[in-house]
């Protein structure tokens, strides 16, 4: 009976193990597919990305349900993906990212945000000092121009190096992007590719086979 339990009880680790593992790729993974979900439904808008800003700009954020609570101290939190585009035009794997931030200020509400950057350079993205940035501080963000084309949007220069696209649910009043920190997640990182690859090794891999990923790159490329 002894040596039974002695077989077991490492048997029973390792499920528990595999079990917790699964449970992280799959809290990744739906964090994939509602990125997706958010590039879809900004396709569907009158007032969408235009085409031409994806096509030029070389990199990606994506932050699905940035939730934003205030009463006159404002936090906000989010986790979503940042993809950049590679030497052939096509997009990398997806590298997992989380958005904090605070303000000050006349606000008041909660709200939930599918946030979307478009970066005008990849290497903003892809070679972040110490994992994270601020934007507003290390990098300024401008709203960005809408329209199925540049030139449906009073005939901007895209000269901005990153734009902001947003689709709100909620109330809140004086929210803003500016002061957000954006850090790149190496736990959800490590989980999802089972291994020890940094987040300039991934924005350089492009041949992620995962459903989700396929997905997400088709909802990108229709956008």
């Amino acid at each position: 009976m002894k040596t039974l339990k002695l077989f077991i009880a490492p048997v029973l680790l390792s499920v528990l193990m595999i079990m917790a593992s699964a449970t992280d790729v799959s809290k990744e993974t739906e964090r994939v597919n509602k990125s997706t979900d958010v590039l879809k439904a900004f396709s569907k808008m009158k007032e969408t990305i235009p085409h031409d800003l994806i096509s030029q700009y070389e990199g990606i954020v994506i932050i699905p349900g940035l939730l934003n609570a205030g009463f006159g101290v404002g936090a906000k939190r989010g986790k979503g993906i940042a993809l950049v585009k590679l030497p052939d035009g096509k997009w990398s794997d997806p590298v997992f990212v989380t958005m904090t931030g605070g303000s000050i200020g006349l606000q008041i509400g909660v709200q939930s945000t599918d946030l979307v950057l478009v970066f005008r350079h990849k290497g903003v993205l892809a070679k972040v000092k110490n994992g994270d940035f601020t934007i507003g501080g290390d990098i300024s963000a401008a709203a960005g121009p809408v329209g199925r084309s540049s030139q449906a949007t009073t005939d901007y220069k895209l000269e901005a190096e990153v734009y902001s696209y947003s689709r709100s649910r909620g109330l809140f009043a004086g929210i803003t992007i500016h002061g957000s920190n954006l850090a790149i997640d190496k736990d959800a990182n490590h989980a999802f590719y089972s291994n020890k690859m940094s987040s300039a090794e991934i924005f350089e891999a492009g041949n992620s086979s995962n459903a989700a990923v396929v997905g997400l790159k088709a909802a990108l490329n229709a956008l």
